[in-house]
């Protein structure tokens, strides 16, 4: 195994963990009972949103460097 191979196992493993991080994070979609305040709705939103922008950016970047990773080492041996 060489050192390329190691490198791009990390920077995947990375690329995992922060997936998984970021989709746990993430509030489930359930209805709540409680009143909420308009600010707290807000807030939650921005959040949620802001979650599931960097999840879209997380995912792309984890395909792409599959695909790059298997062609690379495709072509290298």
């Amino acid at each position: 195994m060489g050192a390329v191979e190691i490198i791009f196992g990390i920077v995947l493993l990375l690329f995992a963990l922060a997936i998984i991080i970021v989709v746990l994070l993430q509030e489930g979609h359930q209805q709540t009972g409680g009143a909420d305040t308009f600010l707290s709705k807000n807030k939650a939103r921005s959040m949620d949103a802001f979650l599931a922008r960097w999840t879209k950016f997380i995912a792309i970047g984890f395909f792409v460097l599959v695909l790059v990773i298997n062609i690379i080492m495709y072509f290298t041996k």
